[in-house]
């Protein structure tokens, strides 16, 4: 399997105080109201001083982004916030396409998938569908778990060049949460390589106790990465290390399928 660079997110800056996270956090504010606010009214939700959030209003009233009522005191969203709003959600056929080839799946194999990404020093889940089955691990969109004992985490981190994998894992804990749980750097090196070779990842209760999870990497161009995997999670007792296999061909289609998405919608994000 060819190694390939893959971009390391800085970790979320959550609780920073930055010009942008308050423009953001205001911008947040307007989304959840249902009709227009004072400055008084902002400055009470946000918890900042008066002279700030003026200021903030003043610099979305001036990008359309808000636009002030016939008092000149209350405002709302403006033209250029409800445009973007209506983009997002005529766009969602995007996020609507990856959603199809995960249930198709799911049909084809009766148990749960999902497409996860790098984020930082953990992997998230960028959507899944859930099986029907009443025995299951529920994992919502959002949902982040270890680079060290997770089937994506592992099949990307094989996927780095050793400088760049180092670099990760010399900031990340290998942690055990299970007692299958690799934690020693030697048998973790091992194992990634024995990933590179077979093109595919395994996490054999390395995170949860009785849940498998076998992992297909989403291709792209000589060189790059996507930086997505798709996978499909079952108890134990359903799908084992020795079957896990079986359910390959069916990870592959679904990230062939997963990489023209992503093809297709590359030169509109260009264009933008």
């Amino acid at each position: 399997m060819e190694r390939v660079e893959i971009p390391l997110p800085e970790p979320a800056a959550g609780g920073v105080d930055t010009p942008l996270a308050r423009l953001f956090g205001l911008l947040e504010a307007v989304a959840g109201r249902d009709q227009p606010f004072t400055l008084q009214s902002m400055a009470v939700e946000l918890g900042l001083p008066k002279p700030t959030v003026h200021r903030l209003l003043a610099q979305l009233e001036q990008a359309a982004l808000l636009q002030r009522q016939g008092d000149a005191r209350h405002y709302a969203a403006g033209v250029r916030l409800r445009r973007l709003a209506e983009r997002l959600m005529l766009n969602d056929s995007f996020n609507g396409a990856r959603r199809m080839v995960l249930r198709s799946v799911v049909q084809e194999l009766g148990e749960s998938c999902n497409i996860t990404a790098l984020a930082g020093s953990e992997v998230v889940y960028l959507d899944r569908v859930e099986t029907a089955a009443p025995l299951r691990f529920y994992l919502h969109p959002g949902s982040r778990v270890p680079v060290h004992c997770s089937a994506s985490g592992k099949l990307m981190l094989a996927q780095m060049p050793p400088a760049q994998r180092r670099r990760l894992l010399g900031h990340v804990p290998l942690d055990a949460y299970t007692g299958a749980t690799i934690t020693d750097p030697a048998l973790l090196e091992r194992e990634l390589e024995q990933v590179r070779e077979q093109g595919y990842a395994l996490d054999r209760e390395e995170f949860l106790p009785g849940l498998l999870c076998v992992a297909v990497p989403v291709p792209a161009e000589a060189g790059r990465s996507h930086n997505l995997c798709v996978a499909v999670q079952a108890p134990v007792m359903r799908l084992n290390a020795e079957r896990a296999p079986q359910v390959l061909p069916a990870l592959r289609r679904a990230a062939e399928a997963l990489a023209r998405i992503e093809a297709d919608a590359m030169p509109r994000a260009n264009r933008a």
